[in-house]
């Protein structure tokens, strides 16, 4: 399988979907989203290095309430919020800067909402990847984006996500229910691939429960968008949307939880650092004084 692009995704739905103007109505970022963003954060802990720049990738969707828990931990570094366009940047401005005179926000350096002047420490993307029709590309973009010794820190869908409502797609012979997901070996290879080192990556399972099948619906399409090329390309009618919610309620229901229909999402968490760019060996090489002293240093131990 080519690792190049994730598996069965239209890059025309994926645009779309990334330029979407965020709803005013919508102040806080899909449960899921913000579940996954907690368990991410918690990994943290085990990152020694405390970042002094640090960049959130789409937090809108990625998570607005991770945003308050980056702060927290990291008070004293300096935040850069990125987002997709214009208007979703000033909705994240909108949600996330606080204002001045609040004195709980005094301790804590002012966002940014414009890319870096220079490199950060971290980047933060939470559930973004699984969205993307170019995730390589957008891997190096990241890799531009880090200091030499940052790192990146990331999560997304992966390839056992909605396995029930895929079933019941292909037992009505339905297109598929949604795109496919990239499997985490093939992230860790992009992530080596563009240049960063000693990826570690690794997955969990989580299985939501619904009362029914509407608010089952409503969920998802807070998460996301069927990208598959092959989805159904026209509206669907009444008729068909009646028949897939009687599907749903009667193949998904688990009589061990009376009944309640459930989801299982397969959630990827990954983190990778940019290691120091090496000098190169030819039979004549001229560095300055400061990169060898630098260099130095780093060989110590």
């Amino acid at each position: 399988m080519s690792t190049e692009r994730p598996p069965t995704l239209d890059s025309r739905a994926a645009a779309h979907w990334a330029e979407l103007p965020h709803p005013a109505s919508c102040v806080v970022s899909p449960w899921l989203h913000e579940e996954v963003a907690r368990r991410m954060e918690d990994r943290l802990q085990w990152i020694v290095k405390t970042p002094q720049r640090w960049l959130h990738w789409a937090p809108l969707r990625g998570g607005l309430q991770a945003q308050e828990l980056l702060a927290k931990r990291y008070p004293k570094s300096e935040c850069f919020v990125l987002e997709a366009t214009v208007e979703r940047a000033q909705a994240a401005h909108k949600l996330i800067a606080k204002d001045w005179w609040n004195p709980g926000t005094w301790r804590a350096r002012a966002v940014r909402f414009e890319p870096p002047a220079q490199p950060v420490d971290m980047l933060w993307a939470n559930m973004a990847l699984h969205m993307e029709a170019d995730p390589l590309a957008l891997i190096e973009r990241w890799h531009s984006l880090v200091e030499a010794d940052g790192f990146v820190m990331f999560s997304c869908l992966g390839p056992d996500t909605l396995r029930q409502l895929r079933a019941v797609y292909a037992e009505m012979g339905w297109p598929p229910a949604a795109h496919e997901f990239t499997d985490m070996h093939d992230w860790g290879d992009m992530l080596a691939r563009v240049g960063f080192a000693e990826p570690v990556m690794d997955m969990e399972h989580i299985t939501l429960t619904f009362t029914s099948a509407e608010r089952l619906l409503a969920e998802l399409r807070e998460l996301g968008r069927n990208l598959h090329p092959a989805r159904f390309a026209g509206l669907r009618g009444r008729g068909w949307r009646e028949r897939l919610l009687s599907a749903i309620t009667q193949k998904m229901g688990n009589p061990m939880e009376g009944g309640r229909l459930e989801l299982t999402f397969e959630i990827i968490y990954g983190h990778a650092f940019k290691p120091q760019p090496r000098m190169p060996v030819q039979p004549q090489t001229t560095v300055t004084l400061d990169a060898m002293r630098k260099a130095l240093r780093q060989g110590k131990p």
